[in-house]
């Protein structure tokens, strides 16, 4: 799995951060998600894919490796 966030495109909800906050935090100054884990283990996948599904700006794509 390999994660990316579009910052311009992020609200600053914070569903990311409750839902994977091992892999998502939000910037102090504006809320705006920071991603900490790009390729996170197999562990965190269902949250990081739940995470994306909630984000009501779809900043968050994940790409499923083969």
């Amino acid at each position: 799995m390999r994660i990316t966030v579009d910052q311009e495109k992020c609200c600053g909800a914070g569903q990311c951060v409750l839902t994977a906050p091992q892999v998502f935090d939000q910037r102090d100054e504006d809320g705006v998600v920071v991603l900490l884990d790009a390729a996170p283990p197999a562990a965190l996948h269902d949250d990081v894919r739940e995470a994306a599904e909630v984000c009501p700006t779809t900043a968050i794509q994940v790409a499923e490796k083969a």
